[in-house]
């Protein structure tokens, strides 16, 4: 064990910075963020061996992740129910046809813009943990409050929860059958199944989200090109639909229509991030970035807009406004007949499921990258890769988490705010991220000092991160406006904006727990925080803190 050495160049910048400010004490590693910082280039620039020594060390189970597995984990977890079931949402709350079309344009070019801001962050730190690393890079002082506000919200919230559920249910409707607990049962025993694939047979996880991410394109291409027959008049309907004469008539304009029209069309793109939480595990992290986010989000993005409009050609705008069946429901029974609605099932909790892995596997890696940085409770155990050379701690406390969130809440407004808490806390992160990153683009001499020296290997441009800065606030203000009329509340009963004030309580949470740990409790125990390098006994390289007595100074 040895004390913290002097922070790191990163591959983005030129020349040593002070990571955490008055303490000079940087908590990261020298050598493992350096060799990262290098082997981005590994394949014009080779590195010397003491590098790769370096580079290979930082995570026991080495690098698995190649291109395909890397565009599949955003394939899947982007691809989750919401293609099947948003449209009726965001055609109520846009009014018109047209009008949701562009809403879901929109929503890709945010997803894009979105994802071109993380892979410049990514370029120059690509370790696991995402935006936490980002977060540090950008908020050094007070020192560590940053991981810690972060800390508390990705370790609360169960991000599975939703789609776990959604598998349930759908796989009961395939039965012919509806239970509210037996299908929280089957999102039990889905959760449970990831955890052992995903923490004791890495590879049979990644085979499986690979094969579920292709099933799914599968699907969507078979729906977009059925929409071609719909178009032409070849429905099972003997009124064709006619939904794009006026396809603009109706449009809404009121504010609140239109933010909760952008946030159901970026949330049904979210996941394009998914990559960035297992980076360090992918072989070549630079050329992936380059290839797997542009494929995924090209192909998703297509393929969205073509099913929207089949959907649109086969359905009329009465009936996916008016009926309680998704979108999709309606559309494979107006094309295929009416037992084509048990295939539907099978194939949106198939969808369901794999969104389920793919986040389950990516939010372990998190939980694992915030133990390695030693802030949060309990680090070592979350730090570990012992047995199996996975984050099994890391999965293992984000279902425990999601198993508590799916079971806990009665069916009702409180298991939809609860479900929603996993939504606000992101746009929060987004917009932090954003701003950051637009202090690079500003005048040096106005930059803050770890921007001044920034050279990242991927470059987003001022105008995409400018415009997802602006997006990214406006979808942290927007769910503050009350809805107008009570057929657009989120919930029954229950305050509208309930769901993002406690989103921020999370962060309030962690700030407190900071100035407990880091500040109050050493001030009166008369010693200091002192971040450390040190290695647990499965090989996974950490940082730890130790109390250091504090020396009382003498006049």
């Amino acid at each position: 064990m040895s004390p913290t050495p002097p922070p790191p160049v990163y591959a983005g910048t030129k020349s040593h910075s002070t990571l955490h400010g008055d303490d000079g004490l940087a908590a990261k590693s020298d050598v493992n963020d350096h060799a990262y910082g290098v082997e981005e280039e590994e394949e014009d620039h080779p590195v010397d061996s003491e590098k790769q020594v370096a580079a290979a060390r930082e995570l026991p189970q080495g690098r698995q992740l190649g291109v395909v597995s890397a565009t599949f984990l955003i394939v899947n977890r982007i691809i989750g129910t919401g293609v099947f079931a948003t449209s009726s949402t965001i055609l109520a709350q846009s009014g018109s046809v047209g009008m949701s079309l562009i809403y879901w344009a929109i929503g890709a070019v945010i997803a894009v813009t979105g994802y071109l801001v993380y892979s410049e962050f990514a370029s120059v730190m690509p370790r696991n943990g995402g935006e936490l690393n980002y977060l540090q890079h950008i908020y050094r002082k007070p020192s560590f409050l940053v991981a810690a506000m972060y800390g508390a919200q990705a370790l609360l919230l169960g991000q599975a929860a939703g789609n776990a559920y959604t598998a349930g249910r759908y796989l009961i409707r395939a039965g012919g059958g509806q239970s509210e607990w037996g299908a929280r049962s089957i999102g039990v025993g889905v959760l449970i199944l990831c955890l052992i694939v995903h923490g004791t047979m890495l590879k049979w996880g990644l085979r499986f989200q690979n094969a579920a991410g292709l099933i799914k394109l599968v699907i969507l291409v078979l729906i977009a090109v059925a929409g071609f027959f719909a178009l032409a008049g070849k429905t099972k309907l003997d009124v064709q639909p006619d939904n794009f004469s006026n396809a603009f008539e109706g449009t809404r304009s009121d504010l609140f229509g239109i933010s909760n029209c952008i946030y159901n069309a970026v949330w049904s793109y979210v996941g394009y991030s998914n990559l960035f939480y297992a980076l360090a595990e992918v072989r070549t992290p630079i050329r992936t970035i380059k290839i797997a986010g542009p494929l995924a989000l090209g192909v998703i993005t297509v393929l969205y807009m073509l099913v929207q409009v089949a959907y649109f050609a086969a359905v009329p705008k009465v009936d996916v406004l008016g009926s309680s069946q998704i979108v999709a429901a309606l559309f494979f029974k107006n094309m295929f007949g009416e037992n084509s609605a048990r295939a539907l099932s099978v194939f949106v909790a198939l969808s369901a499921t794999a969104n389920v892995f793919s986040v389950v596997f990516s939010q372990g890696r998190l939980n694992q990258a915030l133990g390695r940085d030693g802030v949060v409770p309990f680090s070592r155990v979350l730090a570990s890769n012992a047995p199996f050379k996975s984050p099994l701690a890391g999965l293992t406390w984000h279902v425990i988490v999601t198993l508590v969130i799916l079971l806990a809440p009665p069916a009702g407004d409180a298991y939809n705010f609860v479900l929603n808490l996993s939504s606000y806390p992101l746009n929060v992160i987004n917009f932090a991220v954003a701003i950051g990153l637009l202090s690079t683009y500003i005048p040096r001499r106005l930059r803050p000092d770890w921007a001044t020296t920034w050279s990242p290997p991927i470059r987003a441009s001022f105008p995409v991160v400018f415009f997802f800065t602006l997006i990214s606030l406006f979808l942290v203000i927007a769910p503050w406006f009350p809805p107008k009329e009570s057929a657009d509340a989120v919930y029954v009963s229950m305050w509208y904006a309930m769901a993002p004030a406690v989103s921020l309580a999370f962060f309030a949470a962690g700030a407190v727990y900071w100035l407990a740990w880091y500040v109050v409790l050493p001030r009166f125990g008369g010693y200091r925080m002192v971040p450390m390098q040190s290695t647990l006994k499965d090989g996974t390289p950490v940082q730890i803190f130790v109390k250091e007595k504090a020396v009382a100074s003498h006049l």
